[in-house]
This record gives structure tokens, sequence and C-alpha cells, in this order.
């Protein structure tokens, strides 16, 4: 029959309008994230929005034997990664402690020396503001032959924030436990991941105070293992150096090596791990030697 009007409800409008209701709805809604080739690399970055896990070619990493001066976290860090990626039971690790002294390029290196020994151990990086997803991450993870430390970099929490919530997740899994491919390294240069004036406010003002602090501090009190890394003294300062020089083949007299690097620490202030390699990056480079 000519002539007829076409309903407007089946009409290419109404097309449209759908599909652009299905691609707002995908946006919101996506789906779940495929697992990656865990093969293809030793590293992988958590993203959100959409949800993936992208391969780290290579890691930013230095040798574990160029970690000088902390030496029980290094030895406790790494029984306790061997430990896991054997397959025995094995603790969460805070790190937590002075600036610049190597918390995270030791969760790194003891990564890179347990998997160079043959286990398939991988490292996902998952940064702090991503917390809330990190139940989306474990649910990826979870079925993978492969075991997964998650690394937290530089974690603390404000008195307004609630991501602290979400890392409970991580810590103790809720009724579903957290998945026994996984473990969870966090540093913090706080030994609480709370401002102290923050975790006092709440005793002061708090109609409990007890219970109001209880539930800050409790998050700390969820990893087995609490790393403690202090300001180095001039030996130990002077000793990252000489390791570093040693490693890359810098032949200087120890005096002027000495003291050139104690005017270099002056000079900035303070003294620790990252001022050591930060002195001989300039160094290497004073000296014509690639790092």
């Amino acid at each position: 029959m000519t002539g007829q009007t076409q309903d407007p409800r089946f009409g290419p409008e109404a097309a449209d309008s759908l599909k652009r209701i299905a691609e707002a709805l995908e946006r919101r809604f996506p789906a779940p994230a495929a697992a990656p080739d865990f093969a293809s690399a030793e590293a992988f970055l958590w993203h959100v929005a959409p949800d993936r896990l992208s391969p780290v070619p290579e890691v930013n990493r230095v040798d574990l034997t160029l970690l000088q001066g902390i030496d029980r976290s290094r030895d406790t860090l790494l029984e306790n990664t061997r430990h896991f990626a054997r397959g025995l039971p094995a603790n969460n690790a805070l790190l937590w402690g002075a600036r610049g002294m190597g918390k995270s390029s030791l969760v790194k290196a003891v990564h890179a020396a347990v998997a160079a020994e043959g286990h398939p151990l991988k490292l996902v990086e998952v940064q702090r503001e991503d917390l809330p997803s990190v139940g989306r991450l474990l649910g990826l993870l979870r079925g993978a032959d492969e075991r997964f430390v998650l690394f937290c970099d530089d974690l603390s929490f404000s008195h307004d924030d609630q991501h602290y919530k979400s890392l409970k997740a991580v810590l103790d899994g809720g009724i579903e436990g957290r998945p026994a491919n996984v473990v969870f390294y966090a540093t913090s240069n706080r030994r609480h991941l709370m401002p102290r004036d923050m975790i006092e406010n709440e005793r002061s003002t708090a109609i409990s105070p007890s219970e109001a602090t209880e539930e800050k501090v409790s998050l700390s009190d969820r990893f087995g293992l609490w790393l403690g890394f202090h300001p180095c003294s001039q030996d130990e300062y002077l000793a990252m150096i000489g390791a570093y020089c040693a490693a890359h083949g810098i032949e200087i007299d120890p005096e002027t090596l000495r003291a050139e690097a104690i005017e270099w620490q002056a000079t900035r202030g303070a003294r620790s791990g990252r001022v050591a390699w930060q002195f001989f990056t300039d160094l290497a480079a004073r000296r014509g030697v690639r790092i």
C-alpha cells in the first residue's frame, strides 16, 4: 500500500537514538576487562576507564646488590617474596619511613631477583586513586596461573579520603578472600598511612576517641610485615656512592670522591639513597659514563 506513514518508533531517527543509548551504556558499564598475555612482560600497570592491564616493556629499577644500608629490610622482604613465589604463605608488606631511602626501589629489585630465579612472578602497579577498582583487578588475577605482587607506591590518605576502605578488600579480601596468587606491597612515608595530626584530631574530637582512632590506624595493622626505613649515616651514604661507582666502572680518588659527595649532600641539606644516586648521576655525567 502506497502513501502509508511510517511509524516513527521504527524509523531511522529511532535507530540512531537506540545506537547512541547503547554506546552510552557501554561507556558507563564497559564489558569486563580481558586478561592480557601475562607471559608478554614481567610487570604491568593497572588502568581504569576502561579497565586494562598494560605491559611494561622495561621496569625502571636498580640491582638488588646496589641497595646499601637497608640489609635487614632487604633480607626480610626477599624471604617473604620467595615464600610467596613458591606457593607458601606470605604476608602483605608495608615499607614506611624516611624519604629517598629505597623503599620503592627495594620492591622492584626484590621482584626482579625472585623472578630471575625462575618463578612466574609478576609485578602489577596500582595507583592510589585507582584503589576503588581493585576488586575488579583481583577478579582478573584470581584465575591466572602466575603469581602477582600488587604494588602501590607512596600510599597515604587525608582525613576525608575514603580510598583506604577499598584497600581493606585487598588486605583481607572480604568473604571471598584475597586470591592465593596475590600479595600486596605498599610504600609510605607514614607508618599508619594517615597524617599524625589527623589521628590526634580524631582522639580529641570524637565521642569515642579510641574507636575513631582505631578506624584510622587499623588499615596499617592489616599488613603482616612492617619494614622501617630510617635516615642513613654518612658512612652508609658514602657506601652507596662507592657501590654505584664500582658497578659502573668509575675510578676516582677516594678522598676526592668523599669530599665531593659530602659537599653535594651539604648543598641538598639531606642525606639519603636518593641524594646518593643524584650525586652519582652528576659524577657519571662529568666523567662521560653512560648509566
